[in-house]
């Protein structure tokens, strides 16, 4: 897409941490999204918030994964724990849905309540469109593509699903969405890696799932 004026464009916080990626790919998916204004920024300088600007996101895409839970007095933590009260759109993309995996809170936002998982590295998996009228997957069509995958459960009755695959390795439901509080959230468990990253429907339901999550589409 192109012709976005300033004004039209979604704000969108990426938010890293705790596992590392691929930086120059990574950041190439963004620099493709004309439509979307990404600041791509370690956690601790979301929170630290400099620039004031944390609350006028339009999205947080959470791409993080620390362990255990943050502590309990700390501003980390009270950060986190005002997600969804000013109805920004939430994404968690690949391991941000394993993050904080001694945390509740996190749980209730991933939506999967035991969260204990294995992972299997440069897996071909078959995408498949479990709901083809949502704006996010509409037109999409199904998909092969080369990522790790997490064997581990699925979201339940209150998310709502996206895409499966059946891969032996693999969790069953790979995007879903949900509501938390006053926010729109995207889980999309694809995209450990550039193998990923340049796959095409990847980049299409990752810009749309922004989209959404901004509550444009």
């Amino acid at each position: 897409m192109t012709g976005f004026s300033d004004s039209e464009k979604i704000t969108a916080a990426v938010i890293t941490g705790g596992h590392d990626f691929d930086v120059p790919g990574f950041h190439a998916i963004f620099r493709a999204m004309s439509e979307v204004d990404s600041y791509i920024q370690h956690l601790d300088n979301w929170v630290a918030d400099v620039g004031q600007a944390r609350e006028e996101y339009d999205v947080l895409v959470f791409y993080n994964m620390p362990r255990g839970a943050p502590a309990e007095d700390s501003k980390t933590r009270a950060v986190l724990e005002r997600l969804g009260g000013n109805g920004q759109g939430i994404f968690l993309l690949h391991h941000a849905i394993l993050a904080y995996g001694a945390w509740p809170f996190w749980a209730d936002l991933v939506g999967i309540p035991d969260r204990r998982f294995g992972y299997d590295m440069n897996q071909e998996l078959s995408v498949e469109i479990a709901d083809a009228d949502h704006p996010i997957t509409r037109g999409v069509p199904a998909w092969q593509m080369v990522d790790e995958t997490y064997s581990m459960d699925s979201a339940g009755d209150d998310s709502h699903i996206l895409l499966t695959t059946d891969h032996p390795n693999s969790m069953r439901v790979l995007g879903w969405t949900r509501e938390f509080r006053q926010s729109r959230v995207f889980c999309f468990q694809s995209g450990h890696d550039n193998q990923t990253y340049v796959n095409p429907s990847f980049r299409k339901v990752l810009a749309r799932g922004i989209q959404w999550c901004a509550g444009r589409i």
